[in-house]
């Protein structure tokens, strides 16, 4: 399983689905949106997006937090 989470500096909900993936023993990709390069792909890849963290599970957007928690179960 190939896991992508976009985050941000100071968000807390992204801290908490790091956690949860790091809890459950999965690893996973780390897109720091305080890259412009970073921004630049999360814009294009989810244009009406604006919430971190944001979470991909092998190349499919699964959404937010509350997502990946109700997800993992």
């Amino acid at each position: 399983m190939q896991i992508e989470i976009f985050t941000g500096p100071g968000c807390g909900y992204c801290e908490r689905a790091k956690a949860l993936l790091t809890r459950r023993g999965l690893d996973f990709r780390e897109r720091d949106m305080s890259d412009p390069a970073v921004r630049a792909e999360f814009a294009e890849r989810l244009p009406r997006q604006k919430a971190i963290p944001q979470i991909f599970i092998d190349g499919a957007h699964i959404g937010g937090f509350e997502d990946l928690e109700i997800r993992l179960g």
